[in-house]
């Protein structure tokens, strides 16, 4: 009995706030979600949060500073903490709980087989490709006002859900689906969900014509297989301007947007970010 009174007192040090309808993201502290947590009342904009290795976005709300931190697929369930460092460099910890959840899995058929089992070639090439988009998704910029109320950056079915556990071609091997797909007619236009600065533009052999948008500490997001991109590297954007247009290159099976949004370097559900009871779904 007293463990659990102790437990139950621990756990009371650190609340979850959900956001409001107006304040995103949301906070779901599972798997591929987003845990919020309050920190105390001492803390300034001065410190730093992290959350293992990695930085970690923190902003005021209601005079509350909140660490918000992206939690990966592979996060195991259970207690986790984060450290809160001043600028002496002295630590001090505060705790949060990851609760369990179980995504669906799906087949899928892929007509280019290449995009399946990729040639020596393919393969060569994705490996050169592959870091570039790894340090597009670390980027860090400082910024005190970090827009997270998301605009859809498309009008369409949300035809794959983020955390889905894919299956191409019937091949054994399980893949998961760490963006939210948009269905939408070739052609249809693509926004910036939020203000941010165009980090890279490139054409990749599995996600295509891509684009990548630094929205601040830590939040990135990134829009694959497009038809045309009308943006450059080093652009800034406004919430809604044109990014470029849904098409179908890279490995896909229609025409869509496969919509990234990672925090702290951590691939997290998009509809945390938006109103969905306001978008078609």
């Amino acid at each position: 009995m007293i463990k659990n009174i102790l437990f139950i007192s621990f756990f009371g040090l650190v609340t979850f706030k959900l956001a409001t309808a107006e304040t995103f993201p949301v906070a779901a502290p599972v798997p591929g979600g987003i845990a919020i947590v309050d920190l105390k009342s001492d803390f300034n904009e001065q410190e730093k949060v992290f959350y293992g290795k990695k930085r970690i976005l923190t902003r005021k709300i209601n005079n509350t500073w909140q660490a918000v931190i992206g939690l990966p697929l592979k996060i195991k369930t259970g207690t986790h903490k984060i450290q809160i460092i001043n600028a002496m460099g002295k630590k001090k910890y505060q705790y949060f709980s990851v609760a369990n959840k179980n995504y669906e899995t799906r087949h899928i058929t892929i007509t280019n087989k290449r995009m399946v089992s990729p040639t020596k070639k393919d393969i060569e090439r994705h490996y050169k490709e592959k870091p570039l988009i790894v340090a597009a998704l670390k980027t860090w910029t400082e910024n005190i006002d970090v827009q997270t109320n998301f605009t859809l950056p498309v009008i369409g079915r949300f035809s794959s859900p983020f955390g889905l556990k894919r299956i191409y071609n019937k091949q054994k091997r399980i893949r998961r689906h760490t963006g939210l797909d948009i269905a939408a007619p070739t052609g249809t236009f693509i926004t910036s969900p939020a203000k941010g600065n165009v980090i890279r533009t490139g054409s990749y052999f599995f996600t295509g014509n891509t684009v990548f948008i630094d929205h601040g500490q830590g939040l990135v997001t990134m829009y694959c297989h497009l038809n045309k991109t009308q943006v450059k590297a080093g652009q800034q954007l406004a919430q809604g301007q044109t990014i470029g247009t849904v098409g179908m290159t890279g490995r896909v099976s229609g025409p869509h947007l496969h919509w990234v949004v990672s925090l702290n370097n951590t691939k997290i559900d998009p509809k945390l970010f938006i109103n969905t009871n306001a978008s078609k779904k």
